[in-house]
């Protein structure tokens, strides 16, 4: 068993540390910017260190089957081992919060029974102020809690994981399960100095029934002395209002850590698109360790902060990846608001002259052609549907160096005004989507997407694709009738893009972009309307 030593630095030498070699502190991740150079002046007191790690599992070799404490703990233990190796390294580079995976200590693909030895008993933290590590023996079967506590406590910095846990019931509790115990999907918090701040339990389960649904939404929120108020949740409840909005209406709450297990779904949900979108639509930093299982579709974690993000996705390697990255304690936002001042390019003055004219009263999916439009502009682009993540997508093909394209479906109409320096032979697609999602979980969205094709057919459109050598320089909008919207850039290779400019226009939502690294893969709005579930 792996454990810290005490090489460890202190508090005060690891700022001291920070100090003098902040210019050396760089990240490298496959297709992700590393920070480089030595700032003018230290940027400590504005910014804090963070790091994340994506990690391979030991898993069960047959989850289904029974098993025993002991037996449980020694898979556990593995896991926890590479826990405490990152814990030391990120400790050198001066981290002062890590996040861990969901699922990363127990795994998945339990049933209620066979999950049992791998669960902690959780108290309530707030109701029992407990540091595991030093009162190891104050409640039974609380080994994992106790290994965690001791690596934040090593490792001097805040740490969040994610475990299962139990709480027995009575059969006077009416939501008590008949065995007598409710099982929850939990991200606890420790301080640096190993007591245990807050847990998290999952509201929002993905096929998990092993799991319960607390009777309460857990809406947790625990204050740093680095950085202030972060907000906690769990993979799939990334696309609901509670908690992860909800949480957010707090002002003061500018960070978010948030294990994950999340299987990429392209061309609209890889893991690092929605980390990504959720980061720049709320204007906060999102700290996302997802699993690292690429047989399973499992990888894409980052530190995504609204300008800037430092991320892996990796569907090759066996191995593990952790993040360090500095992060701003207060993140500047990208979301604009109103005509942009200054000197105006023109394809915006284009945009803003569009929106005025308001040439689409009529919801016609038919009419994609625009009188003020380029005459490249195809007259007669023919409308078709195709299956985009299990959704009936309405679109047009977008052909040609450059046009104006609308396309409509229900109250929702999508616009695409484009310039291409180079017309790739490659199938590109503007799609819509107003509807409930009914597959792999119920929810309503508002899509407007601008996709590459799987091929040259129109079936094609919407299937996954990584790859991409099509340049466009374009806006993007809807008349959108949620105020929640993701905005999604993905270029070849898994390469995250920041748009230029977002945000409202003449009641239509807008995102803007010249200047791809690469090929464009997806760029979409991906809107939620939480009340229409």
């Amino acid at each position: 068993m792996i454990r810290l030593t005490s090489g460890a630095m202190s508090r005060a030498g690891r700022q001291l540390a920070l100090l003098l070699c902040s210019c050396c502190l760089a990240v490298a991740i496959p297709g992700g910017p590393a920070e480089e150079g030595c700032p003018a002046e230290p940027r400590q007191a504005a910014h804090y260190v963070a790091a994340v790690y994506e990690h391979r599992s030991f898993l069960s070799p047959d989850p289904l089957a029974l098993t025993s404490r002991k037996q449980a703990l020694e898979l556990m233990h593995r896991n926890l081992d590479i826990y405490e190796q990152q814990v030391t390294t990120a400790a050198r580079k001066g981290a002062q919060i890590i996040v861990f995976p969901e699922d990363g200590i127990h795994g998945f693909n339990f049933t209620r029974t066979s999950i049992y030895p791998f669960l902690d008993f959780m108290p309530s933290p707030h109701s029992v102020r407990w540091n595991p590590c030093l009162e190891p023996h104050r409640f039974n079967d609380t080994e994992v809690l106790q290994r965690l506590s001791c690596m934040a406590m090593k490792g001097e910095m805040f740490l969040v994981a994610n475990l299962g846990t139990k709480q027995p019931c009575h059969s006077s509790d009416p939501g008590c399960p008949s065995d007598g115990r409710y099982q929850f999907n939990t991200n606890v918090v420790f301080s640096s100095n190993g007591t245990l701040v807050d847990r998290y339990r999952k509201h929002n389960l993905y096929f998990e029934a092993a799991f319960d649904t607390p009777l309460e939404v857990d809406h947790v929120v625990f204050d740093t002395p680095f950085a202030g108020k972060f907000g906690v949740f769990t993979c799939f409840d990334i696309l609901f209002f509670d908690p992860a909005v909800r949480l957010l209406r707090d002002s003061e709450v500018k960070h978010v850590v948030y294990p994950t297990a999340w299987m990429n779904q392209l061309p609209l949900l890889a893991a690092i698109q929605i980390q990504r979108g959720f980061a720049i639509a709320f204007g906060i930093n999102l700290l996302a360790a997802n699993i690292h299982h690429p047989s399973l579709g499992m990888t894409g974690s980052g530190i995504h902060a609204p300008l800037k993000s430092f991320w892996h996705h990796n569907m090759e390697s066996p191995e593990g990846h952790l993040i360090i990255a500095e992060v701003a304690k207060n993140p500047p936002g990208l979301v604009s608001t109103g005509n942009a001042t200054g000197k105006m390019d023109p394809s915006h003055r284009k945009f803003l002259e569009l929106l005025a004219g308001d040439p689409y009263s009529e919801k016609d999916a038919q009419d994609v052609h625009c009188d003020g439009a380029p005459k490249s502009t195809t007259n007669a682009s023919p409308t078709f549907n195709s299956e985009m993540m299990y959704d009936n997508f309405t679109l047009v093909p977008v052909w040609g160096r450059e046009g104006h394209l609308h396309v409509c479906a229900n109250g929702l109409c999508c616009h695409l005004l484009y310039q291409r320096p180079t017309v790739s032979q490659e199938l590109y697609a503007l799609g819509v989507f107003d509807g409930l999602h009914t597959v792999h979980g119920t929810y309503y969205v508002q899509v407007c997407a601008l996709v590459k094709c799987g091929g040259l057919g129109f079936d094609t459109c919407g299937q996954e694709i990584t790859e991409a050598t099509g340049m466009f320089e374009f806006h993007l909008w809807g008349n959108f009738s949620t105020s929640y919207i993701f905005p999604m850039l993905l270029t070849s290779g898994m390469t995250l893009e920041t748009p230029d400019q977002l945000g409202w226009e003449s009641d239509h939502y807008f995102l803007k972009k010249r200047g791809l690294s690469s090929g464009l893969v997806t760029a979409a709005l991906y809107g939620r309307l939480y009340e229409k579930d």
